[in-house]
């Protein structure tokens, strides 16, 4: 499918081929983007912060705002500590970085997003999830004494799928494990409120690290790390922290003056997601036993004849422009009952 174009925020309809549309599409699952009170907020924190904050977070000038936003993130998430950087990306490549210099052998999860696989183990990413598992599994039980990071994803937002962790209880005691997940797709919807999968697997026998943008759900163009106290002081030390500058800290204050917000826009999707698994049973897509607000069509005609009825969802090819294109629905909590009804309609009708 050809790129669409827009020159204006994207919100439950954009425009395509000269229509207005339905927009079933991107990563603003609770609308934060298209929000007018969180844009407020926003604007406030521009007025009293600035539009930036070219500083490095090492300078000996600093702004409240940043340790206010990793203290109370930290909290919320059943972390010791949080990081925050100007990007997911840069986030997780900070952390794998640090981590692949500690230990000896890596296992990365199939699917796992970019930001967090080391260079040099690019090759030893395993086709599924059975694989993966059995060959940690496998080294765990053949060795002691080893340091083995784990790396994955908290959600697979494309299958979609949520994964479960519990397997790593069973490891042996033997060896010291890392565990490394990207929550970027987590962050709003899985996990504590909206601060992702920290607290759910922090109890694991493992030294839990979580790093991910918090420009998907959360709407703030920021990336996070979350950990233990000792790994994050060593992380907050590094050149790649201390001498970046950090995200526009009026994001970071309207986030902190948002929960309320982030709370009526949270049970706003889950709502739209109860509501349209109801009404669309019938029809075959694919989903999360549990609420994730993305499905998935395996139909290569649905694209074109839902463009027709000015309905526009999800479809690129990934992770490269040579794979083929995954077509998938995803809410957001802008969308009415009234829109998702049109939409299965739309589904439902093969003219």
């Amino acid at each position: 499918m050809e790129p669409i174009f827009q020159n204006h925020k994207l919100n439950r309809t954009i425009w395509a081929d000269g229509h207005e549309c339905l927009y079933f599409s991107g990563t603003s699952y609770l609308g934060m983007s298209a929000s007018e009170e969180f844009s407020y907020l926003v604007n406030v924190g521009l007025q009293q912060l600035g539009n930036s904050h070219g500083l490095s977070r090492g300078n000996n000038v600093r702004l409240g705002v940043y340790d206010d936003f990793e203290n109370f993130f930290a909290k919320e998430a059943g972390a010791d500590k949080a990081l925050v950087y100007s990007s997911g990306f840069l986030a997780g490549h900070a952390t794998t970085s640090f981590l692949e210099e500690q230990v000896d052998s890596i296992f990365i999860a199939p699917d796992t997003h970019p930001a967090v696989l080391p260079k040099s183990y690019l090759k030893h990413i395993y086709p599924n999830a059975k694989m993966w598992i059995t060959a940690c599994q496998d080294f765990a039980n053949n060795h002691t004494g080893k340091k083995i990071l784990i790396l994955a994803n908290a959600v697979d937002a494309l299958k979609p799928k949520i994964h479960d962790f519990s397997w790593i209880e069973s490891l042996p005691n033997t060896n010291e494990y890392f565990l490394l997940i990207d929550d970027s797709h987590a962050f709003g919807i899985v996990g504590r409120g909206i601060f992702g999968t920290y607290s759910k697997w922090k109890k694991l026998p493992v030294q839990l690290l979580i790093s991910g943008s918090l420009g998907k759900a959360l709407g703030i163009p920021a990336g996070i790390v979350l950990g233990d106290s000792n790994t994050l002081q060593a992380l907050s030390g590094q050149a790649i922290f201390r001498g970046a500058s950090p995200p526009p800290p009026a994001y970071l204050w309207a986030f902190l003056n948002a929960q309320d917000i982030y709370q009526k826009h949270q049970q706003k999707l889950l709502y739209n997601i109860s509501f349209f698994k109801s009404i669309s049973s019938a029809l075959g897509l694919e989903s999360c036993e549990k609420d994730f607000p993305v499905f998935r069509i395996y139909d290569e005609l649905a694209v074109r004849r839902l463009l027709d009825q000015k309905i526009v969802i999800s479809s690129f090819s990934y992770p490269s422009v040579h794979d083929p294109a995954i077509h998938r629905i995803v809410l957001s909590s802008w969308h009415d009952t009234s829109d998702m009804v049109y939409l299965k309609d739309a589904l439902g009708s093969r003219s």
